[in-house]
């Protein structure tokens, strides 16, 4: 039987990726500029961390303009909110007694 810290997402290691999804997961969608500001990061920093987890298909980008000016929106997907929920179980099971 694998122990419980190898189960855990690989996608989710990292400090912003897990704080994009918490994010989404409180939201049905947030823009560029608010999951910036909200997790204090550079754009390309976000850029790239949201690539990732774009590219496992667990976020949805839509871009669209408003105006002249271009808007960026994230989504959760399903199987998004899904992985992230089993990563959040291990987690709590990691930390059960």
């Amino acid at each position: 039987m694998k122990h419980l810290i190898h189960t855990l997402n690989k996608a989710f290691d990292h400090r912003v990726r897990l704080g994009v999804m918490a994010v989404l997961m409180a939201n049905e969608s947030v823009s560029f500029n608010d999951l910036k500001e909200a997790l204090d990061l550079t754009d390309g920093n976000l850029a790239s961390h949201v690539a990732a987890l774009e590219k496992a298909e667990y976020v949805l980008v839509s871009k669209q303009f408003v105006g002249k000016k271009p808007n960026t929106t994230y989504t959760a997907t399903a199987a998004g909110k899904t992985a992230f929920q089993e990563h959040l179980e291990t987690l709590e099971k990691l930390l059960r007694p």
